[in-house]
């Protein structure tokens, strides 16, 4: 069960150890994916998707490396990419320092760019050639509302969001001839770990629906965009916010 089925596709998930990622991850192993999870340190997150991976009957992978660097990232990523092309790649990673620009130091804004932007180049860099020679694929970006809109205190945050929407459209435009889908979702309030320190009484009115999102509002929206046969979406952004953003 652990082992790898030669006929099944696989899902490549950066950033699938927790929150939005682990609940993708499980999804679409569901769907029939195996599945190929990255995580930065957190070994016994990682460990317990894999196993609830392997409990639903398909094989798991976790690759423990930092997408903001780009030799850690091609010593995980390009060998095995080339020997077995993913057939999706769900870029979730994220991170945030959130302050006032006037207070932003250099350091919040470097991190949180290298992380959130850079690290989507170094992860499609090493894996868009086998895409393109295997001619079908689909990738999925998680951006933000954050992205779409704009926040205060979080201009850094805000910035590489909306710089993946725009990467992810110009790549659309690039990769589509060859049977590559790229497709963008914009969550709004979810509840994970990301979300703790919110003033949520204050947020809650703003959304029409009356409700933060969960995990499973993201991972239905793309296991959609990653298994529907008949698609035609493609270059485009999805919010997932109860209205938050319109």
């Amino acid at each position: 069960m652990n082992k790898k089925n030669s006929n099944a596709k696989t899902a490549l998930i950066i950033g699938g150890s927790r929150g939005i990622g682990r609940t993708i991850a499980l999804r679409l192993a569901r769907s029939g994916f195996d599945i190929w999870l990255t995580y930065k340190s957190n070994h016994a997150a990682a460990k317990k998707v894999k196993a609830e991976v392997e409990k639903i009957g398909r094989a798991c992978d976790t690759l423990s490396f930092d997408v903001s660097n780009y030799q850690e990232t091609e010593a995980a990523l390009e060998k095995k990419a080339d020997e077995y092309a993913p057939y999706i790649v769900i870029y979730n990673t994220g991170i945030t320092r959130d302050n006032l620009l006037v207070w932003m130091t250099k350091e919040e804004w470097d991190t949180v760019l290298s992380t959130n932007l850079d690290g989507f180049y170094n992860v499609m860099h090493f894996v868009l050639f086998p895409m393109l020679r295997e001619k079908q694929g689909r990738i999925v970006v998680v951006s933000s509302a954050s992205g779409q809109v704009g926040r205060a205190g979080q201009v850094n945050y805000s910035a590489s969001k909306a710089g993946l929407i725009g990467a992810a459209k110009a790549l659309a435009l690039e990769v589509g001839k060859k049977n590559i889908l790229v497709n963008v979702v914009a969550p709004g309030v979810i509840e994970t770990d990301m979300i703790e320190n919110l003033p949520k009484d204050k947020i809650l009115p703003l959304i029409p629906l009356q409700r933060f999102g969960n995990p499973d509002d993201v991972a239905s929206v793309v296991n959609f965009l990653c298994t529907e046969k008949h698609m035609y979406i493609h270059g485009q952004v999805i919010g997932i916010n109860g209205g938050l953003a319109l």
